[in-house]
């Protein structure tokens, strides 16, 4: 997720302040509705399957008092996974080694960065963004979005009929944010879960979702290659997948030599979002069955990261 650091700078005291005074195509065969419920469950099953931490376990050393008490409390509601199983581990440390912790202020910036700082982005973005989601009308059921982050693209499930969406993310503050979108596009509550993990190592069982959407993404996981490999693994046949990334923009150019000297720094501000990575050309060489409709734009409202790829790749 992007978030620029020019603005966590300025906006930083404001919300310090806050709190500490406050506690395109076809995508194939249409599920029928008698099956929607059964694969729904089988795909909550496979997300509920996830270790909690505790305090005796170490993991909640950065939380104060107070967010100790609401992770003992999440671990009771269900579908709140807080740390997924990795491919190669049955315990919390395969997301803790993809996502080492972060602080909880800096978690809660982030989140709260990103619900007040990307209006004029999503205005110039809506557009793309409607005519990507168009595609899912009628086609699709179990949808899985990655990266969700506050939720800024439930709206655009509004017109999709039964469609439900899984809203994944390692930052667990971008929940309350997402949970407020889902019920201003007027999803309902079970039509809606947010699962607290990440792209490189999804909590979820084989072809078992129909489409997956990621926007603004691939430029802040830790391995761009294994996330699309799971974005395939999750994707039932004929499935597909939809995005926007930022990119980085052509050699040579002023903008590139912006984002070659920004790129630590955005790095750190941003929650590990890099400006330089090709990710249309990782989309393209990831090896979708069906293959991928890469097109380019450059949007005025987002300066260094102005160019971006968008489509569809088919399962």
């Amino acid at each position: 997720m992007n978030i620029s650091f020019v603005s966590v700078i300025v906006e930083l005291k404001t919300l310090m302040t806050s709190l500490h005074s406050s506690p395109i195509s076809s995508i194939g065969y249409l599920p029928r509705r008698s099956i929607r419920a059964s694969r729904h469950h089988r795909v909550l099953v496979e997300a509920q399957k996830i270790h909690v931490p505790t305090e005796d376990d170490g993991s909640c050393r950065f939380c104060s008092c107070g967010r100790r008490r609401f992770l003992r409390a999440a671990a009771t509601t269900p579908f709140l996974p807080l740390h997924p199983l990795d491919a190669s581990a049955s315990t919390a440390d395969g997301f803790k080694r993809i996502h080492p912790p972060r602080p909880g202020w800096y978690e809660e910036l982030s989140a709260w960065s990103m619900n007040t700082g990307m209006q004029s982005y999503e205005a110039e973005i809506a557009g793309y963004k409607m005519k990507l989601f168009d595609n899912l009308v009628g086609k699709a059921e179990q949808v899985l979005e990655i990266g969700i982050g506050t939720g800024p693209n439930l709206k655009y499930y509004a017109s999709i009929p039964n469609v439900s969406v899984l809203g994944l993310d390692p930052n667990a503050k971008m929940e309350k944010y997402a949970r407020k979108s889902a019920a201003e596009a007027g999803l309902k509550p079970e039509d809606f879960r947010f699962i607290r993990a990440v792209g490189e190592a999804m909590p979820l069982g084989d072809a078992s979702i129909d489409a997956v959407i990621g926007t603004l993404v691939l430029c802040s996981v830790s391995d761009v290659a294994r996330t699309l490999e799971e974005i395939k693994r999750v994707l039932r046949p004929g499935g597909v997948y939809l995005f926007i990334e930022h990119v980085a923009a052509e050699d040579g150019s002023a903008l590139r030599f912006v984002q070659n000297v920004l790129d630590p720094l955005q790095e750190i501000v941003a929650d590990g979002c890099h400006l330089t990575r090709r990710t249309g050309d990782s989309i393209s060489e990831a090896g979708f069955s069906g293959g991928a409709e890469i097109n380019k734009v450059s949007l005025s409202s987002v300066s260094y990261i102005s160019s971006h790829v968008y489509g569809i790749a088919y399962n």
